[in-house]
């Protein structure tokens, strides 16, 4: 008797739950998802060729990270991203970006520095170039080089979720050159000058309150989310 090939782990698929998720996201980002609508369950099911079970079960997951509501007798309706909710997450990320770097800031040695350091100079390039997507996944990165020195994962996968809701619904296609330039040539440089002194609480002042300043920030994000309105948005 040949000997049976166990099946390969379970853990190691993916299931149909999460790939409809994924494919929610994809749409939501490059904008085939509007925020706003409303979503006939029977109608998306179908076009994605899928029942509305595990739909459903995409959808609820995307409302625990805010990007959809459940309203009574109407269904799923796409959230828009109204200045409260981003005033809300600045001031969320803000408080969990500086707490983990008090918990992991004496860890980054050297070689961290040297990453940072890489990575800024590469989004400095590609605001340059006008290459927003590249900017948005090193912007990323840079940040990731503390967070990811984190064993909470629950916080880490907060900030990750925040940040997806603020910048991804959907990815705009240009961006604020003004905003990313003060990001890198002057926020992140001043970072990690506090980090290469070893003033770890200075570093995670600096993250909340000016970094993730929502007041310090509105001019900024105010030209990024609402220049297509023509007039202030709703807070709500």
């Amino acid at each position: 008797m040949e000997p049976r090939v166990p099946p390969s782990s379970p853990l190691k698929r993916r299931s149909l739950r999460e790939e409809i998720y994924d494919y929610l996201r994809n749409e939501m980002n490059r904008g085939g998802l509007q925020p706003g609508a409303f979503l006939d369950l029977d109608l998306l099911a179908k076009q994605i060729g899928v029942s509305r079970t595990p739909l459903r079960e995409a959808l609820l997951h995307l409302e625990t990270q805010g990007f959809v509501s459940v309203l009574p007798r109407k269904g799923f309706r796409l959230n828009p991203l109204s200045l409260d909710d981003i005033r809300n997450y600045f001031e969320i990320i803000g408080a969990l970006e500086a707490a983990t770097m008090l918990g992991v800031g004496g860890c980054l040695g050297p070689e961290d520095m040297a990453r940072m350091k890489e990575l800024n100079a590469a989004m400095d390039e590609a605001v340059a170039a006008d290459d927003f997507n590249r900017y948005y996944e090193l912007n990323l990165a840079f940040h990731e080089v503390y967070l990811g020195r984190s064993g909470n994962r629950l916080l880490l996968d907060m900030i990750r979720s925040l940040k997806r809701r603020l910048y991804d619904w959907p990815r705009r296609e240009g961006f604020v050159k003004a905003w990313e330039e003060e990001s890198v040539r002057v926020q992140h440089a001043a970072l990690i000058r506090f980090l290469e002194r070893g003033a770890i609480e200075e570093a995670a002042a600096y993250l909340q309150h000016v970094h993730w300043s929502f007041r310090l920030q509105e001019a900024y994000i105010h030209a990024y989310y609402f220049a297509s309105q023509g007039s202030k948005p709703d807070a709500g």
